[in-house]
């Protein structure tokens, strides 16, 4: 296999490093699988998967021995060994702490959770590479304590940019379902629950088919169910399951517009090729950004046949609001954003984030950010100093005075800020807030409002508000919510 020059770019400076703990980023539909397989071996190796149906996808691009450690498979001395995080955590007993050279952990934005360090303390190797497709999001855990350093980075837009990837239009579609009621499990929804929850909406997934898809058309659903309740509803549409038998043969025809339109359910998400693809529809609802990726993924591939990939999001409007949608894949957060709002958050994907910054900027986010920011910074146990920052959808911090706008960038992986720890960026401009800026200590110090915050507020300020926003109801504000709107109104919106 010819590789690219990024991957062996990357490939390269992983070689050069004698030990150490490090992370790559590469977006979905670059190939990081292509990339880490290709890593010179200097011993054994493991390859960590956080989702278990991906364990068995690398052996491909290996030409040695190849083991799996993974529910009823278990390995036996091989070169390289594929493993489910689950089911290794459960047997290390079975390993000595020098069995591997390398660690290859993919979807390395997991490795926070207990099981990869569990694996990690365990094991001793001599390098430890994390691949991630996942930008960095302000809400996840940092990777500073399993990862030292992040040696190579090349996102979806980079992707994009410079040709290797399909350029994506946005549609957003309110199928009218709701997750209110559907529990969580292994950070995603329950699938027998979620199944439950999205059982009337093949109609209205049929319809946005109709009236939104053009030409060769991936449907992801929840279930086998759910898959063929949408394909009866479309003509010519072909189910694909994991039981599915003559599934090459399909994709051929799929390949071939013989088929219009393939449904599946957990087949496509990752590693299978299909070199036609100009739509996808999402109708699964989930929590996790690189399901999501992978899912869009199947439709990044360029083709000469295809100007962009059209992508219909019908689960990104809901009665819950922490799903991925497209923003997801530039590292967006919409938890800041009215509801009535998300239904408008379509276009060209680039053009995303200013429509985002648009939607988020109202009094009601306002309010919310506040809520937003102490439930974040306790997550990432930083001390904020009680300082009034605005959370943005890109993950920065912002804070406006009159005379100065302080903005702290999206902490990466590691939890840093070119390269400075975030929690001392935050501290060094609280020094500077109480050095320079202490006669703006109303509008950036939430302790100055703390003893009468809770009180209703005051007419003068209703008024004040009143006068700028005609539509929205200030009979019910306190006293500290009627200040932040005000210190967004006369501080940071222009």
């Amino acid at each position: 296999m010819i590789l690219r020059d990024y991957q062996k770019e990357c490939i390269d400076i992983i070689n050069k490093k004698i030990n150490g703990r490090y992370l790559v980023q590469m977006a979905t539909g670059l190939g990081k699988t292509v990339t880490f397989a290709n890593i010179p071996r200097k011993g054994r190796t493991l390859l960590l998967s956080h989702r278990e149906e991906l364990v068995n996808q690398p052996k491909k691009y290996f030409n040695c021995s190849f083991g799996i450690e993974q529910g009823k498979y278990h390995s036996n001395g091989e070169e390289v060994v594929s493993a489910s995080v689950q089911s290794l955590a459960r047997r290390l007993e079975r390993f000595k702490p020098s069995d591997f050279d390398m660690i290859i952990c993919d979807e390395a934005h997991h490795a926070a959770a207990n099981t990869y360090k569990k694996i990690f303390d365990y094991f001793k190797p001599r390098l430890l590479i994390g691949f991630t497709a996942t930008p960095n999001r302000a809400d996840g855990a940092r990777l500073n304590d399993s990862f030292s350093e992040i040696i190579f980075k090349r996102d979806l837009k980079w992707g994009i940019k410079n040709g290797y990837l399909s350029d994506i239009f946005c549609r957003r579609v309110d199928i009218g379902y709701d997750l209110t009621n559907v529990s969580t499990r292994c950070g995603d929804y329950a699938p027998g629950e979620l199944d439950e929850a999205m059982a009337d909406t093949s109609d209205a997934i049929a319809e946005a088919y109709r009236k939104y898809a053009k030409g060769a058309t991936l449907i992801f659903a929840v279930s086998v169910r759910h898959a063929e309740e949408i394909a009866s509803k479309i003509p010519g549409a072909v189910v694909v399951t994991g039981k599915t038998e003559n599934r090459a043969e399909i994709i051929k025809q799929f390949s071939e517009r013989k088929i219009p339109c393939l449904v599946n359910c957990m087949v496509f998400t990752e590693g299978t090729d299909i070199p036609l693809v100009e739509t996808v529809i999402i109708a699964r609802p989930t929590k996790s950004d690189s399901l999501y990726a992978q899912m869009v993924g199947r439709g990044l591939r360029l083709h000469p046949e295809k100007e962009k990939l059209n992508l219909i999001d019908c689960v990104g409007v809901t009665g819950k609001a922490n799903l991925c949608t497209a923003p997801s894949l530039l590292g967006i957060d919409l938890k800041n954003i009215p509801k009535s709002k998300l239904g408008s958050l379509e276009g060209e994907l680039f053009d995303l984030p200013e429509k985002i910054v648009k939607a988020s900027d109202t009094p009601q986010s306002w309010i919310k950010n506040t809520e937003i920011v102490d439930l974040w910074a306790k997550e990432q146990s930083y001390n904020l100093h009680n300082v009034n920052w605005f959370k943005m959808p890109d993950g920065s911090l912002t804070l406006s005075l009159p005379d100065r706008k302080f903005v702290i960038p999206c902490q990466d992986e590691l939890g840093n800020v070119y390269g400075v720890p975030m929690q001392e960026v935050i501290d060094n401009i609280f020094e500077t807030l109480n050095k320079s800026y202490s006669k703006n200590r109303a509008i950036w110090d939430l302790n100055a409002v703390k003893n009468w915050g809770d009180k209703p507020a005051t007419e003068a300020q209703k008024r004040v508000i009143s006068r700028k926003f005609k539509n929205f109801d200030c009979t019910k504000l306190t006293r500290i919510q009627a200040s932040l709107i005000l210190n967004r109104i006369y501080g940071g919106r222009k």
